[in-house]
């Protein structure tokens, strides 16, 4: 998509941008997928555990020359990869803390927020140089990125609902409770 709607947040909500972030694309992106449809207070603890390194971001699509992790085995990602992205996770932490501000501007319950949209765009290449042998130039590039998030609030968790219907069981289930019964 081509970024945040004008129109999109159907409940109530609030937005938090960052331009030209200067912390890895391919890193970011993973750090979003892995907060999405989060809680803000479940985001926070858990990006703050990443930084910690009691919590792993599970590398999903951008896992060329990752290392296998043992917390990764908890995500059951393709051969274990993980890692703990710092610089990703806290600027994360700051957007959170932004919308969590911008939340309280609003009037909103902060503590019923979730993330509902995230989205990681590549920003222009910054350029750098790097010496090598034989006086020769080679580029030395950073990849930053903008992020975007939309929170909305959602209503607090409503307990299951007992219905008088009794539950469907599978033939082979009844089958027993009658020879049980007998």
């Amino acid at each position: 998509s081509s970024g945040i709607n004008a129109e999109w947040p159907l409940r109530p909500g609030v937005k938090a941008r960052g331009f030209h972030l200067r912390t890895h694309f391919k890193t970011s992106r993973e750090v979003a997928q892995a907060i999405k449809g989060m809680h803000i207070r479940k985001a926070t603890k858990y990006l703050k555990d990443v930084v910690a390194q009691k919590q792993i971001i599970p590398m999903r699509r951008f896992m060329g020359g990752v290392g296998r992790h043992a917390q990764a085995k908890a995500f059951n990602t393709a051969g274990s990869l993980g890692a703990w992205p710092k610089k990703s996770a806290t600027v994360f932490l700051d957007l959170l803390r932004n919308a969590e501000s911008n939340a309280e501007v609003k009037g909103l319950e902060v503590d019923s927020l979730v993330v509902e949209y995230i989205q990681v765009n590549r920003a222009p290449l910054m350029r750098r140089r790097t010496y090598r042998a034989h006086g020769r130039i080679n580029p030395f590039m950073c990849n930053p990125c903008h992020i975007e998030m939309i929170l909305t609030e959602t209503e607090s968790v409503v307990s299951k609902e007992e219905d008088d219907a009794p539950k469907k069981k599978s033939k082979k289930k009844e089958a027993r409770a009658r020879l049980g019964a007998q």
